[in-house]
């Protein structure tokens, strides 16, 4: 007779709260049980809250690859990421990227300019939503000589998602007090919000509210019929707005959009 791993999962999720708190303990339970699952090549575990800088609480990567997965990330580019956008709704879950990433994203600038360094063949995330408007997702990575995770392994990791959410919610209850500190560490630096200039920075432009969320969404991914349909607007009335935007900001393509996109998030 087979085993219910979903009813074993969701028995063992209460009992996660005998584990160390610390984030690397943490961390180090959450790898050691997907490990007993799926074959991965890489971990990490990244908190969201609202427009803030993402917190890294966990991953897995020297401190080579830690600068592209994590520092170069937290510059700027999760803004763009499927994963932030799907943390802020959010969907709670177990979700592939190709699930949550616009008809598009495989060929914006962001996937060529950014994605594609991380090497990776596919990435799978827990979405797990806490209090405050925190999402906590914990991600799974297999590089291109791994492949993707096949549908068995994929159909496993839902059924760990009670274990998961149970290991998450004891570690970190109060996640809020770290974003608190860290936008007063900013503020204290000069910087007056969490992500300052993720607000403003088509405004800075001369760019109109419509012409500001059009281009956003192009960066992130979305062709014209995707953007009319988010916006309910035509697809032709997209492509006007989006030619006057390149017209004003004196480009001609989407390297050059996103290059003015994070220049003006640094400053």
């Amino acid at each position: 007779m087979g085993i219910d791993l979903e009813a074993l999962f969701k028995t063992l999720g209460p009992m996660i709260g005998g584990v160390s708190t610390g984030d690397e303990q943490t961390g180090n339970v959450f790898c050691s049980l997907m490990h007993s699952l799926v074959s991965f090549d890489y971990a990490v575990i990244f908190a969201y809250r609202e427009k803030e800088r993402p917190i890294d609480l966990y991953s897995t990567f020297t401190p080579e690859e830690h600068v592209i997965f994590v520092s170069l990330y937290q510059a700027g580019p999760f803004l763009l990421d499927p994963f932030y956008h799907a943390a802020r709704e959010p969907k709670p879950g177990v979700w592939r990227m190709r699930e949550l990433a616009p008809d598009r994203f495989f060929s914006s600038e962001y996937f060529r300019s950014y994605y594609t360094q991380t090497g990776l063949a596919e990435e799978i995330g827990f979405f797990i939503v806490l209090e405050e408007g925190i999402t906590v997702v914990l991600s799974l990575m297999r590089r291109e000589r791994s492949g993707v995770f096949p549908a068995a392994e994929f159909a496993l990791l839902k059924k760990a998602e009670p274990v998961v959410a149970g290991l998450v919610r004891h570690a970190w209850p109060d996640l809020s007090r770290r974003f608190d500190a860290a936008l007063a560490k900013r503020e204290r630096g000069g910087r007056k919000s969490a992500h300052p200039a993720a607000d403003r920075v088509w405004r800075n432009l001369n760019l109109t509210e419509r012409e500001a969320s059009i281009v956003e969404l192009v960066l992130q991914g979305h062709s014209s019929e995707s953007i009319g349909l988010r916006l309910g607007i035509s697809t032709g009335t997209v492509k006007v707005h989006r030619r006057n935007v390149y017209r004003k900001l004196g480009i001609s393509s989407q390297t050059q959009l996103l290059s003015i996109y994070l220049k003006n998030l640094g400053q």
